[in-house]
């Protein structure tokens, strides 16, 4: 599928099952001349939630035009950084961060969705 199909100014979240786990994307940045965002290898459990993040990042990225300079917070002790592979904007934990990456990828989804606990 191209990459800038649908409606000018959409940004797209597409899934697929991969042999690491899922892999998620955006598409229609591109359509805007910006990094697409990646997320990859995450657990199908936080597939609805991570597909959320990547939504609200593509939509600070399309804001910024380009990936902001140093880290994204989502809400208040959630933040991601954005870095470059290749030609997508990949979201990992904040600078400074110590813990697993993980863990961090579940946590962050229990941070900003509380109701994923039930």
């Amino acid at each position: 599928m191209d990459e800038r199909a649908g409606t000018p100014g959409e940004v797209r979240v597409v899934g697929a099952e991969r042999p690491d786990g899922l892999e998620l994307r955006t598409r229609g940045l591109a359509f805007r001349g910006l990094p697409e965002l990646r997320a990859g290898g995450l657990p199908p459990y936080l597939g609805q939630g991570w597909a959320r993040i990547l939504a609200a990042l593509a939509a600070r990225v399309a804001v910024a035009g380009g990936p902001p300079a140093g880290d994204v917070e989502l809400a208040p002790d959630v933040a991601f950084r954005l870095t470059s592979d290749g030609d997508h904007l990949v979201p990992g934990p904040p600078g400074g961060f110590t813990g697993a990456a993980d863990e961090w990828r579940r946590e962050v989804v229990l941070r900003l969705f509380p109701s994923a606990r039930s």
